[in-house]
């Protein structure tokens, strides 16, 4: 296998199971932060029904969605780089 394949197959890979889940965490935190400030909203936080736990719901997983996206960018930039000889 050469370089260019093995490059697309880790980028695929590293889109599949870093960028998308990360990508979808992203989004799902944004909606849990922004419905915490929503009054009158009805809340379910793992039985909680406390704005704070929605809100800190959603701030730790924007959190651990950007963890996600930053290690398929940088997996796909590692793999993508031209090094010099």
């Amino acid at each position: 296998m050469d370089k260019r394949t093995t490059a697309i197959v880790v980028t695929v890979i590293g889109l599949l199971l870093c960028g998308c889940p990360g990508g979808f965490s992203l989004f799902a935190g944004a909606l849990f932060a922004l419905i915490s400030f929503i009054p009158g909203a009805e809340i379910d936080i793992f039985g909680s029904s406390n704005p704070q736990a929605a809100l800190t719901f959603g701030i730790g997983a924007m959190g651990a969605g950007l963890v996600m996206v930053l290690v398929a960018a940088v997996a796909i930039f590692l793999v993508w780089r031209r090094r010099k000889a």
